[in-house]
């Protein structure tokens, strides 16, 4: 018999009243997706009855934005997506905010990757353009695990050398990346934002880029406000994003500043936390487990 799931928790109280909630932002991985990687059963028919009513979704996350597009392809119409950590930001296929990077800067970061590799670290860089990411490292290791945030990649000689736009340098490290790579790319933190996003990812970006500033654009843009807004999250480039929402949680799995940084908690991802939460905010039956 499958166990229990955990009650919903709420450390504060929700707001009195009914729930006006006209927009929910998903993070991804740790989040929306379980241990396994998988949506959610009952996802779809959620987000049609959020739709019926009026309610926009909007996935946001590391992935870039053909990742997400792909994966929310029956729903792509009218969906905006936060891609690349907030540095670009498209709804119904028509981009509404980018932030690239000066391409010196992308390039001494890939220098920097390089000098670690050269030392030891088991590490790559995944140089993100808008129209897809570039990597130069061929193992079938690193390139299984760029495949499941970037189906748009390739691999190339020189990664400092794409004639593309770049919007962030992502790094990945076999071993933790918050004691590993992240300490080593410390100096760029000074001028660019550097976030971990998860437990072997590390993204550089302009200091401008976050995902709270992308979600504050989408709502102006939507006409909603952070009282209307509902927004989960689990990790450390999640923070800004759960400042733009009166409605904010943090998965019961969630890094330990992120869950300080909400106003209430949902079960973890491996339990359909975000889903659960928006049934049980929203009074939308969930089909049975």
């Amino acid at each position: 018999m499958p166990a229990t799931p955990a009650p919903l928790i709420n450390p504060s109280p929700v707001p009195a009243g009914p729930a006006d909630i006209r927009l929910v932002v998903t993070d991804m991985d740790g989040t929306l997706l379980d241990d396994a990687k998988h949506l959610p059963d009952g996802l779809w028919p959620m987000l049609a009855e959020l739709r019926r009513r009026g309610v926009r979704f909007s996935p946001a996350s590391g992935r870039q934005y053909a990742t997400l597009a792909r994966q929310f392809a029956p729903v792509a119409d009218g969906t905006a997506f936060i891609a690349e950590n907030g540095t670009y930001v498209v709804r119904d296929g028509v981009e509404l905010h980018s932030d690239p990077l000066d391409t010196a800067v992308a390039a001494e970061i890939t220098h920097t990757v390089r000098k670690l590799t050269e030392g030891g670290a088991d590490v790559g860089a995944v140089v993100c353009g808008r129209r897809a990411a570039y990597v130069e490292r061929t193992d079938e290791a690193f390139l299984a695990e760029v495949r499941r945030y970037y189906v748009e990649h390739r691999v190339v000689e020189d990664v400092t050398a794409v004639d593309d736009d770049v919007i962030k340098v992502a790094v990945f490290d076999f071993g933790p990346v918050e004691h590993g790579t992240a300490p080593a790319l410390g100096a760029f933190a000074a001028t660019h934002q550097v976030v971990v996003s998860g437990e072997h990812w590390v993204d550089i970006m302009n200091r401008t880029a976050n995902k709270g500033t992308a979600l504050r654009l989408l709502q102006r843009d939507l006409g909603i406000t952070p009282a209307q807004t509902m927004v989960f999250g689990d990790y450390l480039n999640d923070l800004e994003m759960l400042d733009a929402a009166d409605w904010s949680y943090a998965m019961s799995n969630a890094h330990p500043e992120v869950a300080r940084r909400a106003r209430h908690m949902a079960p973890s991802n491996n339990e359909n936390g975000v889903l659960r939460t928006i049934a049980e905010v929203l009074d939308i039956p969930l089909p049975p487990a």
